[in-house]
């Protein structure tokens, strides 16, 4: 496996991050990673996430969204339109490098609801979702959640969460899963 520096500005927003290789060079599916609210692409899940994928054959980006590249840290402030025209930077630069490359989209916590967002507005602009630590709402604050979009999302997602995630338990998951319209599965 090899890792390169990755900048694409060609797109609505540049996209900016590290490209794993699996050996033998770009396989035929291609996964976008992208981090929390909180981190940056650097952050240590996604970075072995990237080299198990990578090691089994993927190629991955691991990038940091618009928020991130405008200030070092701090949490998204009104940046959703912005982090998700990243997004899709992301996806066209990927689909320009692998043109023969199925392009799947995946992301921690703030990066996997904007990946989610995303899919509900544009079907079909990656083949599936793989979303991490999904934030069905604020820590403390159930009432505030954040599934509206769900009801459209006809994009194929693997969500993965843990038993004790403070922004939403298994049971919450499992009743949001039920407002997606496309086949979602669950693994805690």
């Amino acid at each position: 496996m090899t890792t390169e520096a990755f900048i694409d500005a060609t797109g609505e927003e540049a996209v900016r991050g590290h490209l794993h290789l699996p050996e033998g060079g770009p396989a035929g599916a291609a996964l976008i990673l992208t981090h929390g609210a909180g981190a940056n692409c650097q952050a240590p899940l996604l970075v072995a996430l990237a080299e198990a994928f990578a090691g089994a054959g993927w190629t991955v980006l691991r990038c940091d969204l618009p928020f991130r590249q405008a200030r070092p840290h701090g949490p998204p402030i009104r940046t959703a339109e912005r982090d998700q025209a990243g997004l899709r930077a992301a996806v066209e630069a990927m689909r320009r490098r692998f043109a023969d490359a199925r392009v799947f989209l995946g992301g921690h916590s703030y990066g996997g609801r904007m990946a989610s967002v995303l899919a509900s507005r544009e079907p079909g602009v990656v083949e599936a979702l793989l979303l991490l630590s999904y934030p069905l709402h604020p820590p403390r604050k159930p009432e505030q959640m954040r599934t509206q979009h769900f009801a459209t999302l006809e994009t194929p997602a693997l969500f993965v969460s843990g038993v004790r995630d403070g922004f939403g338990s298994i049971e919450e998951m499992e009743a949001a899963l039920r407002l997606i319209p496309a086949r979602p599965d669950m693994n805690c």
